[in-house]
């Protein structure tokens, strides 16, 4: 047979904009993914944005990167900053701020959890609700019978509710979700309450209870449903996490997720050398003076059209490789979770994951002490710089801070869409999630469900790795078709 090219674009139960391509033909009697393209189809400027504002802007401006990860991003955003101005010391202040970004950060792993198994990856799974976005739909590959269904269904249902309330419980200290204030320079902005922690741990023991009894089985099940992605959506098999939720003062503090890599080539955890770390973009729409460098050098100049390219994401790489981040590398370099790398792999990983964060959290509300500030005053820097290295739901992210006459004069974000799902490198070597799809049978190439299960396993976030599109002078905008009732 010719090979065949299937384009799903876009990308749908995603944040952002994703386009994906894969070649199909048939290899030793079965039909399959041959060669895969992933395409970030937006800009992101948020680098050039912060160049010349006032350091402090840093938390506030890239925590809009994304909705459903800000809290990661004004966390790092601080922790560069605290490195640029000599934030340190094991004081009440920073205790009562390290505890606090922990809760509301914790929150955010478990609402994002939650809308991803079951509001953005179940939809490939199920048959979802009669009604819109789940309609129209492709009704393929289906395996349930009505009982499970129903079961599903219900626990959608449920999930719904979960996720607002974990909102909620992060909006206690956070002041609201997404986009807090909460996160600064020298600490975080609230100062807790008896009756915080009453609150914030009546929401946290009902999510335990619903991971625990709901969330965890229901990955169980899918896997012992559909064992054949138990096998799917491998990958490379590198693994890296960059380390989350401090639990001392300490600058080198022990963490609740530790920091390690796992190759594929052996199953013990090595060390992460942040120098290791670049960013290519000979097939990114940049320039190529600007790849192969460290983040810390990097910069953003973007080039388009330009030959070969196909995506607005760099390709970061380790020592030359591609790593795939997030909960299951995480789980995997901790030692919590060491039943494989596939899409189910993918999502118990994370539902074990979001648990364990959750039971910490408990932990961490018990030691909160009531009316301690959380602020530590530094004045910003003339010149200096700074990383803030920590964990998104998604996986590694880098924020890298250079301070000149006391304004950001470059900041460069490395987040774990920009790592799983990077464009071909240098050396015209795949990113991790095109390598994953490599070998996937796909039954129907017009209506590819194996392609999205994939991909969502990743649950990619192109808010996160693209941004900010402006339309030329002049361009007018069609809205083609009614909304539903004649709205």
């Amino acid at each position: 047979m010719p090979v065949l090219t299937a384009s799903i674009d876009p990308v749908t139960r995603i944040e952002g904009h994703l386009k994906v391509d894969v070649k199909v033909d048939t290899v030793n009697g079965v039909q399959q993914v041959v060669d895969a393209f992933a395409i970030g189809t937006l800009f992101r400027g948020f680098e050039r944005l912060l160049e010349g504002r006032d350091p402090r802007d840093a938390t506030i401006i890239t925590s809009r990167i994304c909705g459903v990860c800000p809290t990661s991003h004004a966390l790092s955003a601080a922790l560069a900053l605290e490195a640029a101005a000599g934030v340190a010391g094991d004081t009440p202040e920073r205790t009562a701020a390290r505890l606090m970004r922990n809760l509301v950060h914790g929150a955010c792993y478990i609402e994002s959890a939650l809308l991803h198994f079951y509001l953005l990856s179940l939809p490939d799974f199920i048959q979802g609700l009669p009604m819109a976005p789940w309609l129209p739909g492709w009704d393929v590959g289906r395996r349930f019978d009505k009982d499970t269904i129903n079961r599903f269904t219900g626990h959608f249902l449920q999930a719904l509710t979960m996720r607002r309330n974990a909102h909620e419980m992060g909006a206690v200290y956070g002041g609201k979700l997404p986009h807090t204030p909460g996160y600064i320079m020298g600490g975080f902005t609230a100062i807790s309450s008896a009756n915080d922690k009453s609150l914030f741990s009546g929401y946290l023991e009902d999510l335990i209870t619903f991971m625990r009894d709901v969330y965890v089985p229901d990955t169980d099940l899918m896997a012992s449903l559909y064992p054949d992605y138990l096998s799917h959506g491998r990958g490379y098999g590198n693994l890296l996490a960059f380390g989350v939720f401090e639990q001392s003062n300490s600058n080198a503090a022990d963490l609740l997720l530790q920091r390690g890599r796992v190759t594929a080539s052996g199953s013990a955890v090595q060390t992460v050398d942040l120098n290791a770390i670049t960013e290519q973009v000979r097939y990114s729409w940049y320039a190529d003076g600007d790849g192969n460098l460290p983040p810390s050098q990097a910069v953003t100049n973007p080039v388009n059209p330009k030959a070969g390219a196909y995506s607005w994401l760099k390709a970061p790489r380790y020592n030359g490789l591609a790593y795939e981040v997030g909960p299951l590398a995480r789980m995997t370099v901790n030692g919590d979770y060491r039943n494989g790398i596939s899409v189910l792999d993918r999502h118990m990983a994370r539902a074990r994951e979001t648990l364990k964060i959750a039971l910490a959290m408990r932990e961490w509300l018990a030691a909160l002490p009531v009316g301690q500030g959380a602020y530590t005053h530094r004045a910003v820097p003339v010149s200096a710089s700074g990383a803030g290295i920590t964990e998104a739901p998604r996986g590694a992210l880098g924020h890298w801070l250079q301070v000149a006459d006391s304004k950001i004069g470059r900041y460069q974000v490395v987040t774990p869409t920009c790592w799983n799902i990077s464009p071909r490198d240098d050396a015209g070597l795949r990113g991790p999630l095109e390598q994953s799809l490599i070998g996937l049978p796909v039954a129907n190439v017009d209506k590819p469900i194996e392609v999205l299960r994939v991909i969502h396993s990743y649950d990619p976030c192109l808010d996160c790795a693209t941004h900010v599109t402006r339309a030329d002078a002049g361009a007018q905008v069609f809205a083609l078709g009614g909304l539903p009732g004649g709205q």
